[in-house]
């Protein structure tokens, strides 16, 4: 079996161990998880078949062969960094701060762990590593969100700006994948995971729109190459819990997992 560690029990992370724990990953096993407020966690844990135990951050990579990591970016390094020295798999979700953190990379080659990018709220990154072993002349991703999935991001903090009783779409940003993930970090990791399967954060175009005529976090992604070009829309339904994820990006970490075990794998 393998043991699977989670960092942060928020609305990706619990319903992840849920289904682990209710035996719907074959082959993946919950070893321990990882949570700032430890009682809460374990009241969160208090219904499950085989509640794992809530340890500090550290201490996942002692007990499990892949941690996968959902909390906020702040944290990101303190979850990565022991995993990677011990040959671990690395899961990430808050796949903007690696650009942060970029020697990582180098530290999982030499310790022979290996850091795996679920897909997340984003499609299309089978397609897009595939044109990228070709030559790629652009991408661009196009992001409308509705308005209180974007609201107190960083960059509208530092503008002083509130998106609060917005009545018709507003641009707010256009530029690099590097430059959102900066400026929207909860809410652009699919831009980095876009970036890192094709051109680099660079050269990877975004703009980000805060729409009050949408209800799901929608993403446009357009790649211009010379094998294909590629025009692909995904309509996220926004998680419950929290407005700034979809629901599908839980979905797509179990997914991850499965592969990971599989004896049949499909896709790029």
């Amino acid at each position: 079996m393998t043991k699977l560690g989670i960092a942060g029990l928020g609305a990706i992370g619990l319903k992840v161990a849920r289904k682990v724990d209710a035996g719907e990953v074959p082959g993946v096993t919950l070893a321990a998880v990882a949570a700032r407020d430890v009682e809460k966690a374990r009241a969160k844990l208090a219904g499950f078949r085989s509640p794992p135990p809530v340890v500090d951050l550290g201490e996942l990579a002692m007990r499990a062969d892949v941690i996968v990591e959902c909390i906020p970016a702040s944290s990101f390094r303190a979850v990565a960094e022991p995993v990677l020295k011990a040959g671990k798999t690395f899961m990430p979700l808050s796949v903007g701060a690696l650009l942060d953190n970029a020697d990582l990379v180098e530290l999982a080659r030499a310790n022979d762990a290996r850091i795996v990018v679920p897909s997340g709220a984003i499609l299309g990154l089978d397609a897009i590593r595939a044109v990228a072993e070709g030559n790629v002349h652009s991408v661009q991703i196009i992001t409308r969100k509705p308005p209180a999935g974007l609201e107190g991001a960083p960059m509208l903090k530092a503008r002083g700006q509130s998106l609060e009783g917005l009545k018709e779409p507003l641009l707010l940003f256009t530029g690099s994948a590097r430059e959102a993930a900066k400026g929207f970090p909860a809410n652009l990791n699919v831009s980095v995971a876009v970036a890192l399967a094709g051109i680099g954060p660079d050269r990877t175009r975004i703009e980000v729109w805060a729409d009050p005529g949408v209800t799901r976090n929608t993403h446009t992604v357009i790649v211009k190459s010379d094998s294909s070009d590629l025009t692909m829309t995904i309509e996220n339904i926004p998680s419950a819990e929290n407005p700034r994820t979809g629901t599908i990006t839980a979905l797509s970490v179990i997914a991850a997992l499965r592969r990971l075990t599989a004896p049949l794998i499909v896709g790029t």
